[in-house]
């Protein structure tokens, strides 16, 4: 089946899934050098199996690897980088936040002569799944984030320009492969500058890629349950509507289903990934609220341009609580896709 031949409110995930207990022990050992590179490839692979297997079982639609093969959303992808110098944490003590990570200090242009690691992630999935799926990546700014203005670079903003065209040359790679469905995450730390510079740098991540859905997932962030900035979509638009991308993946659930109304009163052409799921309660949705979130996103998107997903990543959550989560999700959207088809054959 491919995304096209989905049913009406298809069901995906915004990108990662749950941790389980085993693959935190063996990062431990992993960086303590008492894996070979066989036992990462085998951890690896097991773990993307289980999130793939957890996925299908829960009757998600459109499914991903979980990103398991990553750590922290964009930390594993700076191994792929060259040109960068780590910078010690600026704080060590305390609640693990944005200023705890390792930064990155330029001193040559930025390359990724051996990719980003994504055709591996692809050339697996098609081994474990026939399901259609999505690979994700981090967006240009999101990435520049962690990268201080040294070197070759004036600003984070040419910095993020060379990265854009690395993800470019990775995203051609992945769809020259035949990778249908792409998608580039960025957390709302990055919006600080002009929205039709980071339409600007979406696009030239995309420049010639034949992707059959091109998303864009924009969030508050979430690690440890701390956003990064204004909790508003609004002053994206109308802008981001002029993206190339197809579907814009928000979440909505952990702010109540604010800007809900968004697409009706702005006009947004785009396809809608609508976050309804909160991944920063530690709660399961029953499929009855799940459908009412989605009813209420049906009065304002067609139901022919919306998709449902959590409202973010799932790796901050325990296992049985993001299966559970997503047990939910596809259960209450089964409940409107019903009352959608039957009122249409009456």
């Amino acid at each position: 089946m491919t995304a096209s031949a989905l049913p009406i409110l298809p069901t995906s995930v915004v990108g990662s899934y749950a941790i389980p207990a085993w693959l935190w022990a063996a990062w431990e050992k992993i960086g303590t050098g008492g894996f070979g590179a066989m036992d990462v490839v085998e951890t690896e692979n097991d773990a993307v199996a289980i999130a793939v297997h957890d996925q299908e079982r829960a009757g998600v639609d459109l499914i991903s690897d979980g990103e398991m093969r990553r750590q922290g959303f964009i930390v594993s992808i700076f191994k792929y980088f060259h040109g960068l110098r780590a910078i010690e944490p600026r704080r060590k003590v305390g609640i693990l936040s944005y200023d705890g990570h390792v930064f990155y200090e330029p001193f040559e242009r930025i390359a990724a002569p051996a990719g980003l690691g994504t055709l591996k992630e692809l050339d697996y999935l098609r081994q474990v799944t026939t399901r259609p799926f999505k690979i994700t990546l981090p967006g240009p700014l999101t990435l520049a984030t962690q990268i201080t203005k040294s070197g070759p670079y004036r600003d984070r903003v040419e910095i993020a320009a060379d990265l854009a065209t690395l993800i470019n040359r990775e995203l051609r790679a992945l769809a020259a492969r035949g990778a249908r469905n792409l998608q580039l995450d960025d957390v709302y730390q990055s919006f600080i500058m002009d929205p039709k510079h980071l339409v600007e740098l979406y696009d030239r991540c995309f420049e010639g890629v034949a992707a059959e859905r091109r998303f864009w997932h924009i969030c508050f962030g979430t690690l440890e349950g701390f956003g990064f900035g204004e909790r508003t979509y609004r002053p994206l638009f109308p802008a981001i509507s002029s993206a190339t991308a197809d579907q814009l993946v928000f979440e909505f659930a952990n702010r109540e289903m604010a800007e809900s109304e968004l697409w009706r009163e702005l006009d947004c052409p785009k396809e809608l990934g609508a976050g309804v799921l909160d991944l920063k309660n530690f709660y399961v949705e029953s499929p009855e609220l799940v459908a009412r979130r989605i009813r209420r996103m049906l009065e304002s998107v067609p139901a022919e341009r919306l998709w449902i997903n959590p409202d973010c990543g799932l790796a901050r959550l325990p296992r049985h609580l993001a299966f559970a989560k997503l047990q939910a999700l596809v259960a209450g959207t089964r409940q409107v896709r019903a009352e959608l088809t039957g009122r249409r054959a009456s």
